[in-house]
Protein backbone atom coordinates (compact mmCIF):
# COMPACT_ATOMS: atom_id res chain seq x y z
CA UNK A 1 0.00 0.00 0.00
CA UNK A 2 1.45 3.35 -1.06
CA UNK A 3 1.31 6.01 1.63
CA UNK A 4 -0.29 9.33 0.66
CA UNK A 5 2.33 11.94 -0.08
CA UNK A 6 2.55 14.55 2.70
CA UNK A 7 2.28 18.09 1.34
CA UNK A 8 5.06 20.27 2.67
CA UNK A 9 5.89 23.85 1.89
CA UNK A 10 7.85 26.81 3.23
CA UNK A 11 5.68 29.56 4.71
CA UNK A 12 5.67 32.51 7.08
CA UNK A 13 3.37 31.80 10.01
CA UNK A 14 1.72 34.42 12.21
CA UNK A 15 0.17 33.29 15.49
CA UNK A 16 -1.89 35.74 17.54
CA UNK A 17 -4.08 35.73 20.62
CA UNK A 18 -5.69 38.21 23.01
CA UNK A 19 -3.68 39.00 26.14
CA UNK A 20 -5.69 38.40 29.31
CA UNK A 21 -8.66 37.01 27.39
CA UNK A 22 -10.01 34.95 30.31
CA UNK A 23 -9.96 37.98 32.59
CA UNK A 24 -11.73 40.12 30.01
CA UNK A 25 -14.40 37.47 29.46
CA UNK A 26 -14.88 37.05 33.19
CA UNK A 27 -15.44 40.78 33.61
CA UNK A 28 -17.69 41.40 30.58
CA UNK A 29 -18.32 38.42 28.34
CA UNK A 30 -20.72 40.05 25.87
CA UNK A 31 -18.77 43.30 25.64
CA UNK A 32 -15.48 41.48 25.06
CA UNK A 33 -16.95 39.34 22.27
CA UNK A 34 -18.51 42.41 20.68
CA UNK A 35 -15.21 44.28 20.78
CA UNK A 36 -13.25 41.34 19.40
CA UNK A 37 -15.65 40.86 16.48
CA UNK A 38 -15.47 44.56 15.65
CA UNK A 39 -11.66 44.54 15.69
CA UNK A 40 -11.60 41.47 13.46
CA UNK A 41 -14.10 42.87 10.97
CA UNK A 42 -12.81 46.44 10.79
CA UNK A 43 -9.05 46.01 11.20
CA UNK A 44 -7.53 42.55 11.53
CA UNK A 45 -9.14 40.64 8.64
CA UNK A 46 -8.81 43.51 6.13
CA UNK A 47 -5.12 43.91 6.99
CA UNK A 48 -4.51 40.18 6.52
CA UNK A 49 -6.20 40.35 3.10
CA UNK A 50 -4.24 43.50 2.19
CA UNK A 51 -0.95 41.76 2.95
CA UNK A 52 -1.90 38.57 1.06
CA UNK A 53 -2.34 36.41 4.12
CA UNK A 54 -4.62 33.40 4.54
CA UNK A 55 -6.40 32.71 7.84
CA UNK A 56 -5.88 28.98 8.45
CA UNK A 57 -7.98 28.78 11.61
CA UNK A 58 -9.33 30.75 14.55
CA UNK A 59 -9.60 29.48 18.12
CA UNK A 60 -11.78 31.76 20.20
CA UNK A 61 -9.35 34.56 20.99
CA UNK A 62 -6.56 33.29 18.71
CA UNK A 63 -5.75 32.79 15.07
CA UNK A 64 -3.20 31.17 12.81
CA UNK A 65 -2.36 32.95 9.54
CA UNK A 66 -0.16 31.83 6.66
CA UNK A 67 1.78 34.22 4.39
CA UNK A 68 3.79 33.52 1.26
CA UNK A 69 6.12 36.45 2.09
CA UNK A 70 7.73 36.91 5.50
CA UNK A 71 7.98 40.66 4.78
CA UNK A 72 4.21 40.75 4.29
CA UNK A 73 3.71 38.87 7.56
CA UNK A 74 5.75 41.38 9.58
CA UNK A 75 4.17 44.39 7.87
CA UNK A 76 0.72 42.97 8.53
CA UNK A 77 1.50 42.42 12.22
CA UNK A 78 2.85 45.94 12.62
CA UNK A 79 -0.17 47.48 10.87
CA UNK A 80 -2.54 45.53 13.11
CA UNK A 81 -0.75 46.52 16.30
CA UNK A 82 -0.55 50.16 15.22
CA UNK A 83 -4.25 50.09 14.42
CA UNK A 84 -5.05 48.58 17.81
CA UNK A 85 -3.16 51.35 19.59
CA UNK A 86 -5.38 53.92 17.87
CA UNK A 87 -8.57 51.94 18.49
CA UNK A 88 -7.73 51.62 22.19
CA UNK A 89 -7.03 55.30 22.84
CA UNK A 90 -10.40 55.96 24.49
CA UNK A 91 -10.74 52.51 26.08
CA UNK A 92 -9.86 52.11 29.79
CA UNK A 93 -6.65 50.11 30.26
CA UNK A 94 -8.41 47.25 32.05
CA UNK A 95 -10.91 46.79 29.20
CA UNK A 96 -8.58 46.95 26.21
CA UNK A 97 -8.21 44.07 23.80
CA UNK A 98 -4.51 43.76 23.03
CA UNK A 99 -3.06 41.12 20.73
CA UNK A 100 0.18 39.24 21.24
CA UNK A 101 1.82 38.20 17.98
CA UNK A 102 4.54 35.69 17.11
CA UNK A 103 5.98 35.20 13.62
CA UNK A 104 8.16 32.38 12.32
CA UNK A 105 9.19 31.12 8.92
CA UNK A 106 9.73 27.43 8.29
CA UNK A 107 8.63 24.15 6.77
CA UNK A 108 4.98 23.25 7.40
CA UNK A 109 2.70 20.30 6.70
CA UNK A 110 -0.74 20.94 5.22
CA UNK A 111 -3.56 18.50 5.98
CA UNK A 112 -7.36 18.84 6.07
CA UNK A 113 -7.31 22.65 5.82
CA UNK A 114 -4.93 22.89 8.76
CA UNK A 115 -1.17 23.28 9.06
CA UNK A 116 1.30 21.56 11.37
CA UNK A 117 5.00 21.28 12.08
CA UNK A 118 7.81 23.03 13.89
CA UNK A 119 7.26 26.18 11.83
CA UNK A 120 3.81 26.50 13.40
CA UNK A 121 4.86 25.45 16.90
CA UNK A 122 7.66 28.02 17.08
CA UNK A 123 5.28 30.81 15.99
CA UNK A 124 2.91 29.82 18.80
CA UNK A 125 5.73 29.89 21.36
CA UNK A 126 6.88 33.31 20.14
CA UNK A 127 3.34 34.60 20.56
CA UNK A 128 3.39 33.45 24.19
CA UNK A 129 6.62 35.41 24.78
CA UNK A 130 5.21 38.66 23.34
CA UNK A 131 4.04 41.54 25.53
CA UNK A 132 0.42 42.71 25.16
CA UNK A 133 0.44 44.81 21.98
CA UNK A 134 3.84 43.42 21.04
CA UNK A 135 5.41 41.32 18.28
CA UNK A 136 8.08 38.65 18.65
CA UNK A 137 9.82 37.11 15.64
CA UNK A 138 12.28 34.27 15.25
CA UNK A 139 15.88 34.94 14.33
CA UNK A 140 15.18 33.46 10.89
CA UNK A 141 12.46 36.05 10.32
CA UNK A 142 14.70 38.85 11.60
CA UNK A 143 17.54 37.87 9.28
CA UNK A 144 15.24 37.85 6.25
CA UNK A 145 13.51 41.19 6.87
CA UNK A 146 15.99 43.40 8.71
CA UNK A 147 17.30 45.07 5.53
CA UNK A 148 13.87 45.30 3.92
CA UNK A 149 11.88 47.03 6.67
CA UNK A 150 12.47 50.18 8.67
CA UNK A 151 11.41 48.80 12.03
CA UNK A 152 14.00 48.30 14.72
CA UNK A 153 14.53 44.91 16.38
CA UNK A 154 15.71 44.15 19.90
CA UNK A 155 17.73 40.94 20.20
CA UNK A 156 16.24 38.98 23.11
CA UNK A 157 18.82 36.21 22.86
CA UNK A 158 18.05 32.51 22.79
CA UNK A 159 14.94 31.36 24.66
CA UNK A 160 14.07 27.86 25.82
CA UNK A 161 10.36 27.23 25.31
CA UNK A 162 7.93 24.43 25.97
CA UNK A 163 7.94 21.41 23.61
CA UNK A 164 10.70 22.82 21.38
CA UNK A 165 13.88 20.78 21.74
CA UNK A 166 16.34 23.51 20.85
CA UNK A 167 16.55 27.12 22.10
CA UNK A 168 15.17 29.62 19.59
CA UNK A 169 16.64 33.01 18.76
CA UNK A 170 14.07 35.72 19.50
CA UNK A 171 13.79 39.36 18.41
CA UNK A 172 11.23 41.94 19.55
CA UNK A 173 9.91 44.36 16.92
CA UNK A 174 10.60 47.93 18.04
CA UNK A 175 8.40 50.66 16.67
CA UNK A 176 7.28 53.68 18.69
CA UNK A 177 3.62 52.74 19.08
CA UNK A 178 4.57 49.29 20.32
CA UNK A 179 6.84 50.57 23.08
CA UNK A 180 4.49 49.08 25.64
CA UNK A 181 5.92 48.32 29.06
CA UNK A 182 6.76 44.73 29.83
CA UNK A 183 5.42 43.13 32.99
CA UNK A 184 7.61 40.69 34.85
CA UNK A 185 6.30 37.64 36.66
CA UNK A 186 6.47 39.59 39.91
CA UNK A 187 4.26 42.28 38.45
CA UNK A 188 6.98 44.93 38.20
CA UNK A 189 6.41 47.28 35.28
CA UNK A 190 9.46 48.07 33.21
CA UNK A 191 10.10 49.52 29.77
CA UNK A 192 13.72 48.33 29.66
CA UNK A 193 16.40 46.75 31.79
CA UNK A 194 17.21 50.17 33.25
CA UNK A 195 15.34 51.64 36.22
CA UNK A 196 12.74 54.10 34.95
CA UNK A 197 10.97 57.07 36.50
CA UNK A 198 8.29 59.64 35.74
CA UNK A 199 8.18 62.96 37.60
CA UNK A 200 4.57 64.16 37.79
CA UNK A 201 3.70 67.88 37.89
CA UNK A 202 4.07 69.17 41.43
CA UNK A 203 1.01 70.77 43.02
CA UNK A 204 1.20 74.56 43.34
CA UNK A 205 0.40 75.21 47.00
CA UNK A 206 1.11 78.95 46.86
CA UNK A 207 -2.54 79.94 46.57
CA UNK A 208 -1.65 82.04 43.52
CA UNK A 209 -2.39 80.59 40.06
CA UNK A 210 0.20 82.98 38.66
CA UNK A 211 2.87 80.87 40.37
CA UNK A 212 1.94 77.78 38.35
CA UNK A 213 4.85 78.34 35.95
CA UNK A 214 7.25 78.31 38.91
CA UNK A 215 6.05 74.93 40.20
CA UNK A 216 6.27 73.54 36.66
CA UNK A 217 9.77 74.91 36.29
CA UNK A 218 10.92 73.21 39.49
CA UNK A 219 9.72 69.88 38.11
CA UNK A 220 11.34 70.47 34.75
CA UNK A 221 14.70 71.12 36.40
CA UNK A 222 14.39 67.92 38.46
CA UNK A 223 13.57 65.94 35.29
CA UNK A 224 16.61 67.46 33.57
CA UNK A 225 18.88 66.60 36.49
CA UNK A 226 17.63 63.02 36.68
CA UNK A 227 17.91 62.54 32.94
CA UNK A 228 21.69 63.02 33.10
CA UNK A 229 21.90 59.62 34.81
CA UNK A 230 22.76 57.24 31.97
CA UNK A 231 21.55 54.18 33.87
CA UNK A 232 18.12 55.75 34.50
CA UNK A 233 15.32 56.02 31.89
CA UNK A 234 13.46 59.28 32.55
CA UNK A 235 10.09 60.02 30.98
CA UNK A 236 10.11 63.39 29.24
CA UNK A 237 8.36 66.41 30.67
CA UNK A 238 5.80 66.59 27.87
CA UNK A 239 4.43 63.13 28.68
CA UNK A 240 4.45 63.37 32.46
CA UNK A 241 2.70 66.75 32.27
CA UNK A 242 -0.32 65.20 30.54
CA UNK A 243 -1.34 64.23 34.09
CA UNK A 244 -1.34 67.85 35.29
CA UNK A 245 -4.47 68.77 37.22
CA UNK A 246 -5.74 65.18 37.34
CA UNK A 247 -6.25 62.87 40.27
CA UNK A 248 -4.29 59.84 39.13
CA UNK A 249 -3.63 56.33 40.33
CA UNK A 250 0.15 55.92 40.51
CA UNK A 251 -0.13 52.28 39.46
CA UNK A 252 -2.01 53.37 36.33
CA UNK A 253 0.66 55.98 35.60
CA UNK A 254 3.26 53.24 35.89
CA UNK A 255 1.38 51.05 33.42
CA UNK A 256 0.70 53.84 30.92
CA UNK A 257 4.23 55.26 30.92
CA UNK A 258 6.06 51.96 31.52
CA UNK A 259 8.00 53.11 34.59
CA UNK A 260 9.03 51.50 37.86
CA UNK A 261 9.02 54.68 39.93
CA UNK A 262 6.90 57.84 40.15
CA UNK A 263 7.96 61.05 41.89
CA UNK A 264 5.23 63.47 42.96
CA UNK A 265 5.17 66.46 45.28
CA UNK A 266 4.21 70.08 45.85
CA UNK A 267 5.73 73.56 45.81
CA UNK A 268 4.82 76.41 48.14
CA UNK A 269 6.30 79.85 47.45
CA UNK A 270 5.57 82.62 49.94
CA UNK A 271 7.55 85.81 49.67
CA UNK A 272 11.19 84.76 49.69
CA UNK A 273 10.48 81.43 51.36
CA UNK A 274 10.15 78.17 49.47
CA UNK A 275 8.99 74.72 50.54
CA UNK A 276 9.21 71.69 48.25
CA UNK A 277 7.86 68.30 49.25
CA UNK A 278 8.48 65.10 47.35
CA UNK A 279 7.61 61.45 47.59
CA UNK A 280 8.96 58.54 45.57
CA UNK A 281 6.54 55.69 44.90
CA UNK A 282 7.00 52.16 43.59
CA UNK A 283 4.57 52.13 40.65
CA UNK A 284 4.01 48.39 40.75
CA UNK A 285 2.91 48.23 44.40
CA UNK A 286 1.98 51.82 45.29
CA UNK A 287 4.40 51.66 48.23
CA UNK A 288 6.11 54.88 49.33
CA UNK A 289 9.89 54.43 49.14
CA UNK A 290 10.90 57.87 50.32
CA UNK A 291 9.28 61.16 51.33
CA UNK A 292 10.80 64.43 52.53
CA UNK A 293 10.31 68.17 52.84
CA UNK A 294 12.84 70.78 51.74
CA UNK A 295 12.71 74.35 53.11
CA UNK A 296 14.76 77.34 52.14
CA UNK A 297 14.81 80.77 50.59
CA UNK A 298 14.27 81.45 46.89
CA UNK A 299 18.02 81.92 46.52
CA UNK A 300 18.43 78.29 47.61
CA UNK A 301 16.21 76.87 44.83
CA UNK A 302 19.00 75.12 42.91
CA UNK A 303 20.35 73.57 46.10
CA UNK A 304 16.85 72.33 47.02
CA UNK A 305 16.39 70.80 43.56
CA UNK A 306 19.78 69.09 43.90
CA UNK A 307 18.79 67.68 47.30
CA UNK A 308 15.61 66.18 45.83
CA UNK A 309 17.51 64.70 42.88
CA UNK A 310 20.18 63.20 45.13
CA UNK A 311 17.53 61.73 47.45
CA UNK A 312 15.70 60.08 44.55
CA UNK A 313 18.88 58.73 43.02
CA UNK A 314 20.25 57.37 46.28
CA UNK A 315 16.94 55.60 46.92
CA UNK A 316 16.83 53.98 43.47
CA UNK A 317 20.52 53.12 43.34
CA UNK A 318 22.19 53.36 46.76
CA UNK A 319 25.59 52.37 45.36
CA UNK A 320 25.68 55.09 42.72
CA UNK A 321 28.93 56.99 42.80
CA UNK A 322 28.56 60.46 44.28
CA UNK A 323 30.60 61.80 41.38
CA UNK A 324 27.76 60.99 38.98
CA UNK A 325 25.32 62.95 41.12
CA UNK A 326 27.74 65.86 41.16
CA UNK A 327 28.03 65.79 37.37
CA UNK A 328 24.25 66.08 37.08
CA UNK A 329 24.11 69.24 39.18
CA UNK A 330 23.84 72.42 37.18
CA UNK A 331 23.27 75.97 38.29
CA UNK A 332 22.11 77.63 35.06
CA UNK A 333 22.38 81.19 36.36
CA UNK A 334 23.22 83.13 39.52
CA UNK A 335 20.50 85.66 38.71
CA UNK A 336 17.17 84.42 40.09
CA UNK A 337 15.17 87.05 38.23
CA UNK A 338 16.69 85.82 34.96
CA UNK A 339 15.80 82.27 35.95
CA UNK A 340 12.23 83.33 36.73
CA UNK A 341 11.80 84.83 33.24
CA UNK A 342 13.33 81.68 31.74
CA UNK A 343 10.72 79.53 33.51
CA UNK A 344 7.95 81.83 32.26
CA UNK A 345 9.34 81.53 28.73
CA UNK A 346 9.34 77.74 28.90
CA UNK A 347 5.74 77.75 30.13
CA UNK A 348 4.72 79.94 27.17
CA UNK A 349 6.65 77.84 24.66
CA UNK A 350 4.81 74.68 25.70
CA UNK A 351 1.48 76.27 24.68
CA UNK A 352 2.49 75.76 21.02
CA UNK A 353 0.77 78.77 19.43
CA UNK A 354 2.21 81.67 17.44
CA UNK A 355 1.25 84.11 20.17
CA UNK A 356 2.76 81.97 22.92
CA UNK A 357 5.98 81.49 20.94
CA UNK A 358 6.22 85.27 20.47
CA UNK A 359 5.72 85.71 24.21
CA UNK A 360 8.30 83.02 24.96
CA UNK A 361 10.86 84.78 22.78
CA UNK A 362 10.18 88.07 24.60
CA UNK A 363 10.62 86.38 27.98
CA UNK A 364 13.85 84.65 26.95
CA UNK A 365 15.21 88.00 25.74
CA UNK A 366 14.31 89.54 29.09
CA UNK A 367 16.11 86.68 30.84
CA UNK A 368 19.19 87.34 28.70
CA UNK A 369 19.05 91.06 29.52
CA UNK A 370 19.30 90.16 33.21
CA UNK A 371 22.08 87.60 32.69
CA UNK A 372 24.02 88.02 29.46
CA UNK A 373 25.73 84.62 29.97
CA UNK A 374 22.59 82.48 30.54
CA UNK A 375 23.27 79.79 27.91
CA UNK A 376 19.93 77.94 28.21
CA UNK A 377 18.00 81.17 27.61
CA UNK A 378 19.98 81.80 24.41
CA UNK A 379 19.37 78.22 23.30
CA UNK A 380 15.62 78.31 23.83
CA UNK A 381 15.36 81.77 22.25
CA UNK A 382 17.10 80.35 19.17
CA UNK A 383 14.73 77.38 19.20
CA UNK A 384 11.76 79.77 19.03
CA UNK A 385 12.85 80.54 15.46
CA UNK A 386 12.82 76.81 14.66
CA UNK A 387 9.19 76.70 15.74
CA UNK A 388 8.40 79.86 13.76
CA UNK A 389 9.93 78.49 10.57
CA UNK A 390 8.35 75.01 10.89
CA UNK A 391 4.90 76.56 11.26
CA UNK A 392 5.27 79.26 8.57
CA UNK A 393 5.22 82.16 11.06
CA UNK A 394 8.34 84.00 9.90
CA UNK A 395 7.97 87.63 8.91
CA UNK A 396 11.22 89.21 7.71
CA UNK A 397 12.96 85.95 6.79
CA UNK A 398 16.50 87.33 6.37
CA UNK A 399 16.33 89.27 9.64
CA UNK A 400 14.97 86.30 11.59
CA UNK A 401 17.62 83.92 10.20
CA UNK A 402 20.33 86.37 11.24
CA UNK A 403 18.86 86.70 14.73
CA UNK A 404 18.51 82.92 15.08
CA UNK A 405 22.16 82.53 14.07
CA UNK A 406 23.29 85.14 16.61
CA UNK A 407 21.35 83.53 19.47
CA UNK A 408 22.36 80.00 18.51
CA UNK A 409 26.08 80.74 18.28
CA UNK A 410 25.98 82.56 21.60
CA UNK A 411 24.16 79.57 23.16
CA UNK A 412 26.71 76.99 22.02
CA UNK A 413 29.67 79.23 22.90
CA UNK A 414 28.42 79.76 26.45
CA UNK A 415 26.85 76.34 27.01
CA UNK A 416 29.63 73.90 26.24
CA UNK A 417 28.30 71.64 29.04
CA UNK A 418 24.64 72.64 28.83
CA UNK A 419 22.57 70.11 26.85
CA UNK A 420 19.56 72.46 26.59
CA UNK A 421 21.67 75.28 25.14
CA UNK A 422 23.53 72.95 22.77
CA UNK A 423 20.43 71.20 21.44
CA UNK A 424 18.40 74.40 21.02
CA UNK A 425 21.22 76.35 19.46
CA UNK A 426 22.48 73.40 17.43
CA UNK A 427 19.17 72.67 15.77
CA UNK A 428 18.55 76.36 15.04
CA UNK A 429 21.86 76.32 13.18
CA UNK A 430 20.81 73.21 11.24
CA UNK A 431 17.21 74.05 10.40
CA UNK A 432 17.07 77.85 10.30
CA UNK A 433 20.63 78.85 9.36
CA UNK A 434 21.38 75.71 7.24
CA UNK A 435 24.73 75.14 8.96
CA UNK A 436 24.19 71.38 8.97
CA UNK A 437 27.61 70.13 10.00
CA UNK A 438 28.19 72.73 12.69
CA UNK A 439 24.73 72.31 14.22
CA UNK A 440 24.87 68.51 14.09
CA UNK A 441 28.08 68.48 16.14
CA UNK A 442 26.45 70.54 18.89
CA UNK A 443 23.40 68.25 18.96
CA UNK A 444 25.66 65.22 19.28
CA UNK A 445 27.44 66.94 22.16
CA UNK A 446 24.06 67.58 23.85
CA UNK A 447 23.18 63.89 23.65
CA UNK A 448 26.57 62.93 25.06
CA UNK A 449 25.80 65.14 28.05
CA UNK A 450 22.15 64.07 28.38
CA UNK A 451 21.12 60.97 26.39
CA UNK A 452 17.53 61.22 27.72
CA UNK A 453 16.84 64.75 26.42
CA UNK A 454 13.93 64.28 24.02
CA UNK A 455 14.32 67.74 22.45
CA UNK A 456 17.85 66.74 21.46
CA UNK A 457 16.70 63.33 20.19
CA UNK A 458 14.04 65.02 18.03
CA UNK A 459 16.63 67.40 16.63
CA UNK A 460 19.12 64.59 16.07
CA UNK A 461 16.53 62.49 14.24
CA UNK A 462 15.62 65.27 11.82
CA UNK A 463 19.28 66.17 11.32
CA UNK A 464 20.20 62.56 10.50
CA UNK A 465 17.57 62.65 7.75
CA UNK A 466 18.87 65.98 6.41
CA UNK A 467 22.40 64.57 6.07
CA UNK A 468 21.22 61.44 4.24
CA UNK A 469 20.92 58.92 7.10
CA UNK A 470 17.13 58.35 7.23
CA UNK A 471 17.19 55.05 9.13
CA UNK A 472 19.46 56.49 11.80
CA UNK A 473 17.01 59.38 12.05
CA UNK A 474 14.07 57.00 12.51
CA UNK A 475 15.95 55.25 15.31
CA UNK A 476 16.54 58.52 17.18
CA UNK A 477 12.93 59.69 16.76
CA UNK A 478 11.55 56.32 17.80
CA UNK A 479 13.70 56.42 20.92
CA UNK A 480 12.41 59.92 21.69
CA UNK A 481 8.83 58.71 21.43
CA UNK A 482 9.53 55.79 23.75
CA UNK A 483 10.84 58.25 26.36
CA UNK A 484 7.78 60.46 25.91
CA UNK A 485 4.84 58.21 24.93
CA UNK A 486 2.15 60.83 25.70
CA UNK A 487 4.03 63.85 24.34
CA UNK A 488 1.82 66.60 22.82
CA UNK A 489 4.88 67.41 20.67
CA UNK A 490 4.97 63.86 19.26
CA UNK A 491 3.69 65.20 15.93
CA UNK A 492 7.20 66.56 15.44
CA UNK A 493 8.74 63.09 15.84
CA UNK A 494 6.02 61.46 13.71
CA UNK A 495 6.56 64.02 10.96
CA UNK A 496 10.31 63.43 11.13
CA UNK A 497 9.78 59.69 10.71
CA UNK A 498 7.54 60.40 7.71
CA UNK A 499 10.25 62.60 6.20
CA UNK A 500 12.92 59.94 6.74
CA UNK A 501 10.76 57.24 5.13
CA UNK A 502 10.17 59.58 2.18
CA UNK A 503 13.90 60.08 1.65
CA UNK A 504 14.40 56.31 1.83
CA UNK A 505 11.81 55.84 -0.92
CA UNK A 506 9.24 54.19 1.37
CA UNK A 507 6.32 56.33 0.26
CA UNK A 508 3.53 54.24 1.82
CA UNK A 509 5.11 54.42 5.25
CA UNK A 510 5.88 58.12 4.78
CA UNK A 511 2.20 58.79 4.08
CA UNK A 512 1.06 56.80 7.12
CA UNK A 513 3.37 58.66 9.48
CA UNK A 514 2.53 62.06 8.00
CA UNK A 515 -1.17 61.33 8.45
CA UNK A 516 -0.48 60.33 12.05
CA UNK A 517 1.29 63.66 12.69
CA UNK A 518 -1.56 65.60 11.07
CA UNK A 519 -4.14 63.89 13.25
CA UNK A 520 -2.40 65.50 16.20
CA UNK A 521 -1.61 68.86 14.54
CA UNK A 522 -3.60 69.33 11.35
CA UNK A 523 -1.74 72.46 10.18
CA UNK A 524 1.85 71.26 10.63
CA UNK A 525 3.47 72.30 7.36
CA UNK A 526 6.32 69.72 7.18
CA UNK A 527 3.82 66.86 7.57
CA UNK A 528 1.54 68.30 4.87
CA UNK A 529 4.53 68.81 2.58
CA UNK A 530 5.70 65.22 2.97
CA UNK A 531 2.20 63.77 2.70
CA UNK A 532 1.69 65.57 -0.62
CA UNK A 533 5.09 64.54 -2.00
CA UNK A 534 4.89 60.90 -0.82
CA UNK A 535 1.41 60.38 -2.24
CA UNK A 536 2.45 61.96 -5.53
CA UNK A 537 5.49 59.73 -5.99
CA UNK A 538 3.42 56.69 -4.97
CA UNK A 539 0.96 57.51 -7.78
CA UNK A 540 -1.89 58.62 -5.47
CA UNK A 541 -2.45 61.95 -7.16
CA UNK A 542 -5.93 62.78 -5.75
CA UNK A 543 -4.60 62.38 -2.19
CA UNK A 544 -1.46 64.33 -3.09
CA UNK A 545 -3.43 67.24 -4.51
CA UNK A 546 -5.73 67.31 -1.49
CA UNK A 547 -2.75 67.66 0.85
CA UNK A 548 -1.20 70.26 -1.46
CA UNK A 549 -4.39 72.34 -1.43
CA UNK A 550 -4.29 72.43 2.36
CA UNK A 551 -0.59 73.30 2.30
CA UNK A 552 -1.06 76.18 -0.13
CA UNK A 553 -4.02 77.47 1.87
CA UNK A 554 -1.72 77.77 4.89
CA UNK A 555 1.30 79.08 2.97
CA UNK A 556 0.37 80.58 -0.44
CA UNK A 557 3.96 81.80 -0.97
CA UNK A 558 5.52 78.35 -1.17
CA UNK A 559 6.96 77.33 -4.55
CA UNK A 560 9.10 74.51 -5.89
CA UNK A 561 11.90 77.04 -6.25
CA UNK A 562 11.74 77.87 -2.53
CA UNK A 563 11.86 74.29 -1.21
CA UNK A 564 15.65 74.56 -0.78
CA UNK A 565 15.00 77.39 1.68
CA UNK A 566 12.73 75.13 3.72
CA UNK A 567 14.92 72.06 4.04
CA UNK A 568 18.72 71.97 4.61
CA UNK A 569 19.63 68.96 2.47
CA UNK A 570 23.20 67.74 2.26
CA UNK A 571 22.53 65.49 -0.78
CA UNK A 572 21.28 67.19 -3.97
CA UNK A 573 19.36 64.03 -4.92
CA UNK A 574 17.21 64.34 -1.79
CA UNK A 575 16.26 67.90 -2.69
CA UNK A 576 15.48 66.83 -6.25
CA UNK A 577 13.24 64.02 -5.00
CA UNK A 578 11.23 66.34 -2.76
CA UNK A 579 10.91 68.94 -5.51
CA UNK A 580 9.71 66.26 -7.93
CA UNK A 581 7.08 65.00 -5.49
CA UNK A 582 5.77 68.49 -4.73
CA UNK A 583 5.75 69.39 -8.41
CA UNK A 584 3.65 66.31 -9.21
CA UNK A 585 1.34 67.17 -6.30
CA UNK A 586 0.62 70.54 -7.92
CA UNK A 587 3.01 73.03 -6.31
CA UNK A 588 3.79 75.87 -8.76
CA UNK A 589 7.34 76.46 -9.90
Amino acid sequence: MVEARVERRLAAILAADVAGYSRLMGTDEEGTLRQLKAHRKELVDPKITEHRGHIVKTTGDGMLVEFVSVVDAVRCAVDIQRGMVERNVEVPADKRIEFRVGINVGDIISDDNDIYGDGVNVAARLEALADPGGIMVSRTVHDQVRDKLSFGFEDMGEQTVKNIARPIGVHRVQISELAAPAVTKSGVVTSSSRPSIAVLPFVNMSGDPEQEYFADGVVEEIITALSHMRWLAVIARNSSFTYKGRNVDVKQVGRELGVRYVLEGSVRKSGNRLRITGQLIDASTGAHLWADRFDGEIKDIFELQDQITASVVSTIAPKLEQAEIERARRKPTENLDAYDYFLRGMASLHQMTKESSDEALRLFHRSIELDSEFASAYGMAAWCFVFRKANGWMGDRAQEIAEAARLARRAVDLGTDDAVALSGGGYALVFVVHDIDGGAAYIDRALTLNPNLTWALHSSGWTKAFVGEPDAGIAQLTHAMSLSPLDPFSFRAQSGIAFAHFLAGRYDEASLWAEKALRQRSNFLPALRDLAAANALAGRLPEARKAMAHLRELDPTMRVSTVKNWVPFRRPDDLAKLEEGLRKAGLPE
